[in-house]
């Protein structure tokens, strides 16, 4: 997976392309925590416009930076969801959890 970092005022944006499974845990770690001690960064957005795939993995990491962001104070929305990577998702009712946007 590769992962973009685009920060504009107090909102970054990670967008991530390819696979979002474990063997990316390391790569989205260090592009989410660098965000986290940023003091500037109030909005984290998860740009999921080219991610093709995501297992059980992924979910437990977005969780992850879930918890570390509302220490932080940040808030965190998932963008540009479609096809089998929102149908999990959903299935996982991460709306309840996240914002989620279009």
């Amino acid at each position: 997976m590769q992962i973009v970092n685009e920060t504009s005022g107090d909102r970054a944006t990670l967008k991530l392309s390819g696979r979002f499974d474990f063997h990316s845990h390391r790569d989205f770690r260090a592009a989410y925590e660098q965000l986290l001690e940023t003091g500037a960064v109030r909005d984290i957005v998860i740009d999921f416009a080219d991610v093709d795939y995501l297992d059980s993995s992924a979910l437990g990491m977005l969780l992850l930076l879930r918890e570390k962001a509302d220490g932080a104070g940040k808030n965190i929305e998932l963008a540009s969801l479609r096809g089998t990577v929102k149908q999990v998702l959903d299935i996982a009712n991460f709306g309840k959890l996240f914002t989620i946007t279009t």
